[in-house]
């Protein structure tokens, strides 16, 4: 229920599912994929309608720190205190005025003014109206804070990313990298996939790709990636449901290409699920040997079996345990552990990280993630070798772990990852680490330790 109405009779079409999941998103802590993919699983739209429904919600959400900043500007009062069905119309109209071209600006504001009528009432239409209007009569002379005198404000409000990001990235990398990594970030996302070897192979699944006429182009770093040149519903795909592949970006293969696992070697997944890693793991090893594969709830574990035998994959043992207190009799041949992390380098994809982090939540995943480190390298063999991984471009979460950890076990040994990929994925000290500026991926990072002695 919303307002006391029952929300499918007022939130009707993709404009109006859009503000629905806006407003949901504002008030909790719900994550974007969640609430799209739930509006789609339970609704009826069709194709180009939920083509159109991921396209706004992304796009406001991407967008969303210059749209608020162009709306607060023209709204009268504080836009940040406005009820939350006229603010989000307004930004799904705003949107499409600044952003896409499909759609006259004049339809956009009255779509959102018959929709805001009909659930707030007249003198909210009528404020919704004269907000909008206002910023399409002035559009071409809309100020921003300006670069010379506020370049952190500047970025923040034209880029659409939080000030303290902003800051952080331009104290660490520069005001030229920064805004590239800004406007790499706001891209839209593109659709790579990842042949199953043990199903099919590249030139099979390119063939067949080229008969149902999908555009596409094989991956820059690693074998078996291909990138689709456009958003499809790839999943309902029959080749999908064969197992032939999986939809996977091509930054989350290093860890698995690094750790490198054998055939009938004994190789632990610490943090498995939904399975994307697992399932590259035991693509490598040819279905052979033994992948535990562990995480701490259910719900995701079934996703990760579902996963698996779809991809016909049956060398994976699934254990349902938290990380930190798993224990095994017998110790690992390689150990990949994918550690929870920011998950600042993947904003393409999922542009509402950015406004769901703080500098907080970086502080206490560096204070998790050596624990996890240190719990993963008890389980490993003399001579073993274990990938420490994440999706983030922060160093407090990447480097940092490796080198106190470094310093306090001088058993190990880091591996150079240049060995194993181009020298361009490669940062000076040795791990692989990708941004979305540079290599046109997600931002992730990578590390091989070997422990040499007990």
């Amino acid at each position: 229920m919303e307002n006391g109405f029952k929300s499918s009779n007022l939130y009707d079409g993709v404009r109006g599912i859009a503000v629905k999941i806006l407003n949901r998103i504002d008030r909790t802590d719900a994550y974007l994929e969640k609430m799209l993919d739930l509006e789609i699983k339970n609704g009826e739209l069709k194709s180009n309608d939920k083509a159109l429904l991921y396209e706004i919600v992304h796009g406001v959400i991407r967008h969303l720190g210059r749209i608020d900043w162009v709306l607060t500007g023209f709204y009268k009062g504080q836009f940040s205190k406005c009820i939350p069905n006229v603010k989000n119309s307004m930004r799904v109209s705003l949107y499409q005025i600044l952003f896409l071209d499909k759609v006259p600006d004049y339809a956009a504001v009255n779509e959102a003014v018959e929709f805001v009528k009909k659930l707030q009432g007249e003198k909210s239409a009528n404020v919704t109206n004269a907000v909008l209007r206002n910023i399409i009569r002035n559009k071409d002379g809309i100020r921003y804070p300006k670069r010379e005198e506020d370049l952190v404000g500047y970025l923040s409000a034209y880029h659409s990313h939080p000030n303290w990001l902003v800051k952080r990235w331009i104290a660490r990398y520069g005001e030229k990298f920064t805004e590239d990594l800004l406007i790499a970030n706001n891209q839209k996302p593109s659709t790579t996939i990842r042949v199953n070897t043990l199903v099919s192979n590249s030139h099979e699944l390119q063939a067949l790709l080229s008969s149902v006429e999908l555009s596409f182009s094989e991956s820059k770093y690693l074998p078996n990636f291909i990138g689709l040149h456009s958003l499809s519903n790839i999943t309902n795909w029959e080749y999908f449901s064969k197992g032939y592949f999986s939809v996977q970006d091509e930054s989350t293969g290093f860890s698995c290409y690094l750790l490198d696992p054998k055939p009938n070697e004994r190789v632990l997944d610490l943090f498995s699920a939904p399975g994307g890693k697992t399932s590259l793991l035991a693509d490598l090893m040819k279905n052979q040997g033994e992948i535990v594969a562990i995480d701490k709830y259910a719900s995701r574990l079934k996703i990760l079996q579902k996963n698996l035998t779809r991809l016909a994959i049956n060398n994976v043992k699934i254990v349902e345990a938290d990380a930190l207190e798993y224990s095994d009799d017998e110790k690992f041949d390689k150990i990949l552990l994918d550690v929870p992390c920011s998950g600042l380098g993947t904003l393409t994809k999922k542009p509402d990280i950015k406004w769901k982090r703080d500098i907080s939540d970086i502080i206490q995943l560096s204070e998790l993630q050596p624990k996890l480190l240190e719990k993963g390298a008890s389980l490993l063999k003399p001579g073993g070798e274990l990938v420490f991984s994440t999706c983030t471009i922060e160093p407090e979460e990447n480097y940092e772990v490796i080198k106190n950890f470094l310093n306090n076990h001088k058993e190990f040994e880091l591996i150079n990852a240049v060995n194993y990929f181009d020298k361009s994925l490669i940062a000076e000290n040795g791990c692989v680490q990708t941004f979305p500026n540079i290599h046109g991926i997600d931002g992730a990072f990578a590390a091989k330790l070997k422990l040499i002695r007990e």
